[in-house]
Parts: C-alpha cells; structure tokens; sequence
C-alpha cells in the first residue's frame, strides 16, 4: 500500500517520560510526551526540526509533488473577488489579481466606475503573513477601521485609516481577539472585543503561546485618542470564559450585546439605548461603571441574531424552540410577548435573513445542504420571490435596509465564483451577473456532480457530495479523497477549489463530501446528534461513507484517502484508530487530538459545548473511548486473524495555531510512531506516519496564497504516492 520499501524510514527517538500519569475518577491515564505542551522548550523545538527533516525526506520521493505545485499555482492565477459593499456613496470590495499573497481591499466612488486601491495587506510584511482579519468602514465612509494578524494567529492589533488621503492615524488597539467592529453612526469611534494585556512575565509571543484565554470584555475606542482611554462598556469576572460582541443596530440608536458561554448556537441578548446616554458615550470616558445595559434574553436557551428593528420593534433570526430556526418579534417595551413572522420550516433551515430595500428581506435556506434564496415582507414574512439560484453555495450577501440594489455571491464544486446584482426596486427583481471568476483551462463540462445518501450505523441517512470526471466506471479503479467536519453546528457546502480539480483531472481522483451529523446542516437536531455522548454517531457516519464509496464501486480501501481539519481532524484521527483497514492515506489538519486535555489552552473551554470536558466523571468516559491521542492500537495485534497497518498518516500543523494548539498534533505523532512504529521490532507499519508541520502560521485563516499552494502539493503528493497513483495529463 504505497510502499516506502526502498526508502525504510528511521523515525527520530522522541523521550517517554512514564512519571506523568494523571488521575481521572480514579483512572490512571499516563501522558508520557506531557513535554510536548511547551513550545518554548528546546527538546520541543528540537523535536519539530527532526520531524520537520523526516517529512522532508519522504515528500522528496513524491514524484507528484512539483507537478501538483505548478499546475496548481497554474490555475490558482486567476482574479477573484468578493461581494461588494456599500457604505456612505462608497463602494468597497476586496480583490486578488492570482497569486498575491492577500486580498487587497478597494474602493470606488461608483460601482461601474473606476477602483483604486484603499489597503494592500501585502505591504505590510515581505513574505505576506500579515493578513487582514477584520475591517469595517465608518457611516460616513471617511475613515476604514481594520485589525491584522500576523502568522494565522489569532491575535489581532486594530489601526485606523482616513479613507479620501489613505493616511493611517495613530491609533493602535492591542490584544483584540475573537472581535467585530462596530462604529457608532456619528462617526466618532468603534466598539470592539478583547481580552486583559498580558501581566509582566507572562507569555507575549503572539500565536505561540498556550495560555487560556480569560476576562473577555467589550470597549469603546474613540478616534485619535490612546487605546488607554477607552471605554470599558462590558466585562464579568464571575464568568471568565465567557466571549461577548457588541454591534450597532442599523438605525444607529441602540448597541446590542451578545453573550456567548462556547460554541453551542446559544447566546443572552442584552441592548443599550444610546440617545438615553445623558452625555453620551463620553460621559463613561471618566467613569467606572459600564454602560447600562438592559437585559432582553438572560439564559443560554437559544440562539438570537438581530435582523432588522423599527424603533422598539426587533425582528430577529432564532433556534428558540425551532431547531431550524425562524424569524420573530418583539418590541422592548413588551420583552414577554414574541410573535413568529416567518415559522420554522418542516424540512429545511432558515440559514440567514438580512433587511434591505426598506420592508423586505433576503433569507437564505439550506435544503439537503443546497442553498434556497428568497426575497420575503418584513412585516409578514409572506414570500415575495424566489431567485433563482443554481445547486450550490450562497458564500456573501450585501446590501442594507436603505438600499434597493443587493449582491449576491455563489460558488459550488463546478463554479469558481459568481457576484450577481440585484434590484429589488423592480417588480420583478432578477439576477445579473455582476463579475464572474474565470479559471483559465477549466470547463466544468468534463466533470460531473451527484449527491446520494447513505445509511449510517443506525439508519439516519447521510449525504454524500460526489465530484468525478463525466462518465468514469465505477469499477473500484479511482483513487478517492473523503472530506468531513461534523461538529460546531457548522455546515460544510459546495464550493469550489483550484487543488481539487487539479487531482481529478490530473489525478483522476473522486471528491467526495460527507455531511455527517454534528454539523449544522439539517439544524440543531442534527448538531445535537453528533456532540457529547453521542460524537460516535460522526465517526459512524464517516466510516458508513467510506464502506459505500467503496461498495458502490467508487474506489477500494487501499486507494481510499481520508481528509479534515480542526474538529475535522480529529475525525479522521478517531476513524483510524477505529477502522485502520478502510483506507490507504489520511490527512488530518490542525486536529483536537487530546480530548482530556483540550480545554486548558487558549480557546480550548469554549469546546466542552460539543465534546464534553475530562473534568467531569460522565464526560470523561464518552471522552476516553475515542480520543485519538488515548487509542492508537497496534491492528495486528487486535484482529491477529486480519492483520493489517495504519493507512499512510499525515498530520498537518502551525507553530502559530493559537485555536488548536500544535501540542494536540505534537504528542499525537509521538504517540503513533512509538506504538506502531519504535517499540515493535520489525513491524508491519511500514506505512509512514508523518507531520507536516508550517512556520509562521497558524489555524488557517489568513494563510498567504503561496503558503496554501505549497502546502497542497505537499500533502496530495503525499497521497499519490501512497496511493500509488500516477500523473495523467
């Protein structure tokens, strides 16, 4: 199975240390590469060169490797862009002429008129990891607030820009993470989330460090003035884990406070009348006090996202008793009476609504992980019109309650990007493509989609997304590559990818997307069905996908590749401890691999909402049956009568992954290679188990262009060769 025969691979000694055993409800579990966790240490850093030379060694021998990278670089230079927005009688979108490391942001003073440049993100560092994480433009469209972030962390430094003369202003907000900005409609400053500057002596590599983050609090920052000044609107030390948003509502009168405990789709809702404010925002620049929010939901019952409001009237967006979600109403002076304007749909999920063109909506569907869009009263709900929408994914929608143009964009498996315009002030509001994303020597007509659905462990029915050339037989010849999630209530749709193309084409490998439970696309049913007791049912769904990929004819388990990220990538770890005989290859990125310990590092608390948490006697036996860290089984010595090895494993991580700290993958791999690989004397894993392990970057987002293409040649070469499949052009 992909063979590295003439190449025996020497892993690198990694030291045990058997002192380290924890006690859990009176389980003792030992936790040897403990050592691991410090990305400070020398042994660790030394562990990483060694790992990182070993890598190096096998993808020298992947004969695919620079012909994936050119084609995919290749096809990767294209111009793309984003929806556009409207802010004052601006517009701005963001745009990337091929290969440039990050989107550059522009602006126009109509949308048919010529763009000029406000901020290229790739100024700000030579090899493009600075990367513009956050932005938002003032009422007036005078000045341009954004946030970087260096490496993929997630950490985030705020500066201000004056947008007519481009110059930037001296203001400089550290410590920002997990934030939205949000200007006041006079123009005068911003609200924004972040956490306590570090003590003195406290970790302050940005990115590197594993500290948990605690005291999540929400200020106010005025133009031109010391980040020392701000006001601190929201904080509560009783509840340290807790992360709060505040957002301006379109009308400019009230700010409204999320508050959020995790991840579970669930968070209060508090508001703050700004026009009550006797002195303004200003009166609190002195004061002690936070601003007097009034209190509208005070439990994590359900999730609610403002859509529109006519003074005291809110309509928002809500799972509250309505696991699809629906759209109600309330009014502030009447907080105990709620009405539905649009009622939860039998079958599919209301994914989005946003006002626009006065007393309208534009809502957004997911029916069988296919978008649905429609254009419904605001008062009533009653529909209006259905846009015709093509089977894919709605990734960006822009327009306000004030304007009657919108836009729209889509994307799927066989569609690079479309940005359609919409009037709304027309009778009959239609669809013009406004920019398309062309990828040059790509038709689609070579290429077909199916979606089947496929009964898992215990009957629930499963879809499966299948992406192949036209007209293959399935006669189980064709290298496959399986990708799934399932967790967060996040939903995993069609979209479209430069890489992926390149291995069905040149490849001829199957793409297939499982939308297992955990993930939100039949709502939160569906993501109740896949977290805390019951996270097997995503592994069974997984491993149900790949036997029918298999069954039907698609591809044979040696020449089958599995593949995920984050929560993801713990999928894929778990399903090879549980079935190493049902694949060739695995690709797991940026995994939570330690399931005892996850929640002692950075974000890592706010996951307890889906997986549990060790601390707890129930959770921690539903934790220890499949964390992928506390199961790694030698497959001979388990079935002696089928013997068989691991598939040929790739864990993929960053040094600067603040989310899932590289730690879970660290000791994951030392894990694997010591039972499978170093304390077996001549052992059946000849399979490599490999890191890829990135520098200066992080958990994904604001990877530069160059970074993703690399990092795809790397870990698809990977794969052909374990796979052994051959180039085909």
């Amino acid at each position: 199975m992909g063979s590295l025969s003439n190449l025996p691979l020497q892993y690198p000694p990694t030291r045990r240390d058997d002192s380290v055993v924890d006690d859990y409800h009176g389980v003792s579990i030992p936790d040897p590469y403990r050592w691991l966790e410090d990305p400070d240490e020398e042994e660790v850093k030394d562990f990483v060169e060694k790992q990182v030379t070993l890598t190096e060694s096998v993808l020298h021998t992947c004969d695919t490797r620079e012909l994936l990278r050119n084609e995919i670089t290749k096809l990767f230079d294209h111009p793309r862009y984003e929806t556009p927005f409207k802010r004052g009688n601006r517009y701005f979108y963001f745009h990337n002429t091929g290969l440039q490391a990050q989107n550059v942001l522009y602006v126009q003073d109509d949308v048919e008129g010529s763009a000029e440049v406000l901020l290229d993100p790739n100024a700000l560092s030579e090899d493009g990891t600075v990367a513009l994480s956050i932005s938002a433009v003032s009422e007036d469209a005078k000045f341009l607030a954004y946030g970087v972030s260096a490496s993929g962390s997630d950490w985030v430094t705020i500066k201000v820009m004056r947008i007519d003369d481009k110059s930037t202003e001296p203001d400089t907000l550290s410590w920002v993470k997990f934030s939205s900005i949000s200007w006041t409609h006079d123009n005068k400053g911003f609200f924004y989330s972040r956490y306590p500057a570090p003590k003195e002596g406290e970790h302050l590599d940005a990115g590197t460090e594993t500290n948990i983050n605690l005291n999540h609090e929400v200020c106010y920052h005025f133009l031109g003035t010391d980040q020392s000044q701000d006001i601190l609107c929201w904080k509560d030390p009783e509840n340290p884990k807790w992360l709060y948003q505040a957002g301006v509502t379109d009308d400019g009168k009230y700010v409204l406070l999320y508050i959020e405990e995790d991840c579970d789709p669930v968070n209060k809702l508090y508001y703050c009348e700004l026009s009550t404010l006797s002195n303004g925002l200003e009166g609190f620049r002195a004061g002690k006090e936070l601003l007097p929010f009034m209190k509208l939901v005070d439990n994590f019952e359900a999730r609610y996202q403002a859509v529109a409001n006519d003074g005291t009237e809110f309509t928002f967006l809500t799972n509250k008793e309505a696991p699809k979600y629906k759209l109600v109403r309330v009014d502030l002076n009447e907080p105990n009476t709620w009405t539905d304007v649009i009622e939860e749909d039998e079958k599919d999920v209301l994914e989005s609504a946003y006002a626009v063109n006065g007393d309208q909506i534009i809502v957004t569907y997911l029916s069988d992980v296919k978008y649905v869009a429609q254009i419904r009263d605001l008062k009533t709900g009653q529909l209006l019109h259905t846009l015709p929408i093509d089977i894919g994914t709605i990734y960006g929608i822009s327009g306000r309650r004030e304007d009657s143009e919108i836009f729209i964009s889509f994307t799927s498996f066989l569609t690079p990007g479309i940005v359609y315009r919409c009037n709304l002030g027309t009778e009959f509001p239609e669809l013009k493509i406004f920019r398309e994303i062309v990828v040059p020597g790509f038709d689609r007509a070579g290429f077909q989609v199916n979606q089947v659905f496929v009964s898992s462990k215990d009957g629930t029915k499963i879809p499966i997304f299948i992406v192949s050339k036209k007209n293959i037989p399935l006669d189980g010849s064709h290298p496959a590559l399986l990708y799934g999630y399932g967790g967060f209530n996040i939903n995993i749709t069609p979209s479209f990818s430069v890489s992926r193309i390149v291995l069905t084409r040149h490849l001829g490998v199957i793409y297939c997307l499982a939308n297992i439970r955990g993930g939100g696309e039949y709502g939160e049913e569906w993501h109740k069905a896949g977290s805390l007791s019951k996270k097997q049912n995503c592994f069974d769904d997984f491993l149900s996908a790949a036997e029918y990929l298999i069954s039907s004819g698609h591809t044979q388990a040696r020449k089958l590749c599995i593949e995920g990220g984050s929560n993801g990538g713990l999928l894929i770890a778990a399903c090879i401890n549980q079935r190493p005989d049902l694949f060739g290859c695995a690709l797991a990125h940026v995994g939570v691999m330690d399931m005892l310990r996850f929640h002692k590092f950075t974000i890592g608390h706010a996951w307890c909402s889906d997986y549990g948490c060790s601390d707890n006697e129930e959770q921690f036996r539903w934790l220890i049956k499949y964390s992928p860290l506390h199961n790694v089984k030698r497959p001979w010595e388990v079935h002696p009568d089928q013997p068989c090895q691991y598939p040929s494993t790739m864990l993929l991580t960053a040094d600067h992954d603040d989310r899932v700290v590289p730690l879970h993958s660290f000791k994951l791999l030392a894990t694997m290679q010591h039972v499978l690989c170093r304390s077996v004397e001549n052992s059946p894993q000849t399979n490599p188990i490999i890191a890829r392990i990135d520098r200066k970057a992080g958990h994904g987002a604001g990877r530069p262009t160059q970074k993703m293409i690399d990092e795809a040649a790397d870990r698809y070469s990977f794969m052909a060769k374990m796979l052994g499949v051959s180039w085909m052009d």
